[in-house]
């Protein structure tokens, strides 16, 4: 059967074959439209939080503790979500969820500084926390329902071309904030009100998707899961996750390398401040001049880095992730990454300079969101839709969450208790780092066991080999 030229195109990226590549784009532009809503909300939650004041406390204070309450609440909200996916068809859930965080995103514009209810460091709080559980949840719900769509055979080929989406979400969406802002007639809280519109664009795509299927002549698979709850059964994330093994492990992995690479930008916030404090030393006898030269080289330093990051993380997903995945398989997504964050800390430790730690951090966390990011969305590919869908958006927001805040919790304890320099710090993540490798080496065991189950029923025999297994 002859391809379409478009087909033929996305082939330079995936092993896109023939009849698939409609329902491809569709999903690339789903995630790219989520993505751009987020990136234009973000700043907007980053400049709130400047202007709440809280008390004594300060804006780290607010903001660290403001993390640590998300994944608070997250732990009320997920089982709550499980239920919904367990009474919800699929297409109901992504388009219910969607609206209700429209909804909210519509009420948060309204409640902003000067508008309805004056000034309150409430909202401020509210929009922070809210932000977090949005990006989360509604990447992880998208995750969830593209592997729902394609099976583990389909989506091993498929989801490295379906992830471009994302780094291009993310590359385009910060691109178009900064350009809306810098209009005057435009204010930073109108950012809210333009990411309406990706949303709904988003929700619009995954119903076509949800319609579609994987060719656009529906299968009775396709059809039935119109009807079908999301999550057949209802047995809640926390015990499926604590069931199954390759879930804990892969839990476990998740808050693992969020860790390593958290504790890393804190790191490198570090080492920049100190090099920075160094090169502007001459200004320290005038601590106004001082505090703004400051502010201006880090705000510089850090534009270039995320720059740089989300330049490197679009080209590595549309040329790289694929022809890894073709040339050594899961196993060379899976160690990709931590192998490559073991060669930046063992560099870090033995040669500290500023320049070196900036290109090596590029490489670790554009590798991060590209070949790995495509990696642990691919671990759940011959799971159950109980697990895809209860399971899954877990493990993307608490564990990822809870990462974050054991590298607060290192930062913490190393700084207070044992005076740890930059080089303790470097030789933790080190260790960390072959934990990582470690998990990684059991999970791609694992993959391999359920991926075989999954296009194999008869040849289930283990007990943590789920029977609902997607095919």
């Amino acid at each position: 059967m002859d391809s379409p030229g478009y087909e033929r195109i996305l082939r330079l990226f995936a092993d896109v074959r023939p009849r698939e590549g409609a329902t491809v784009l569709i999903l690339v532009a789903n995630i790219f439209l989520i993505l751009v809503a987020f990136y234009l909300i973000k700043p907007v939650r980053e400049g709130w939080l400047a202007v709440t004041d809280i008390g004594d406390l300060s804006k780290l204070e607010i903001k660290a503790y403001s993390a640590f309450a998300q994944s608070i609440l997250l732990l009320g909200i997920l089982p709550f979500y499980a239920r919904l996916a367990a009474n919800w068809s699929r297409n109901d859930l992504i388009v219910r969820v969607g609206v209700v965080f429209g909804v909210l995103l519509l009420a948060f514009w309204l409640s902003q500084p000067g508008m309805l209810l004056g000034k309150s460091p409430i909202f401020g709080i509210l929009f922070y926390l809210f932000v977090g559980i949005f990006s989360v949840t509604l990447v992880a719900q998208f995750w969830a329902f593209s592997s729902d769509v394609y099976g583990a055979k389909r989506g091993a080929r498929l989801f490295p071309l379906v992830a471009i989406g994302a780094a291009l979400g993310a590359t385009l969406g910060s691109w178009i904030g900064q350009k809306l802002v810098t209009m005057p007639s435009i204010d930073a809280f109108d950012l809210i009100l333009f990411a309406l519109i990706p949303l709904g664009m988003s929700l619009v795509f995954a119903v076509i998707a949800n319609r579609r299927g994987t060719y656009g002549d529906p299968s009775s698979w396709t059809t039935d899961r119109w009807q079908e709850p999301a999550a057949p059964s209802g047995n809640g994330p926390y015990g499926l996750i604590l069931k199954h093994r390759y879930l804990t492990v892969t839990a476990i992995m998740i808050m693992v390398f969020t860790w390593v690479v958290t504790s890393g930008d804190n790191i490198l916030f570090g080492i920049v401040q100190s090099t920075l404090s160094d090169e502007l030393s001459d200004l320290r006898n005038d601590p106004r001049a001082f505090s703004l030269a400051m502010q201006e080289s880090t705000a510089a330093f850090y534009g270039d880095l995320y720059f740089w990051i989300n330049l490197v993380t679009l080209v590595l997903q549309a040329f790289a992730v694929s022809r890894i995945l073709k040339a050594g398989g899961m196993q060379a997504l899976l160690y990709t990454t931590p192998f490559i964050s073991l060669i930046a800390y063992a560099s870090m430790a033995f040669v500290p300079l500023l320049g070196l730690i900036k290109v090596l951090k590029v490489v670790e966390n554009s590798s991060t969101l590209s070949i790995h990011n495509t990696a642990r969305h691919m671990l759940w590919l011959p799971t159950s839709k109980e697990m895809l869908y209860q399971a899954k958006p877990t493990v993307d927001t608490l564990f990822v969450r809870l990462g974050d805040g054991m590298a607060a919790l290192t930062i913490l304890i190393g700084t207070r208790i044992f005076q740890l320099t930059n080089f303790g710090f470097v030789i933790i993540n080190i260790v960390l780092v072959l934990v990582w490798i470690g998990l990684s080496t059991y999970l791609h065991r694992e993959h391999s066991r359920w991926n075989l189950a999954a296009s194999n029923p008869a040849r289930r025999t283990s007990r943590e080999l789920p029977p609902g297994a997607i095919q």
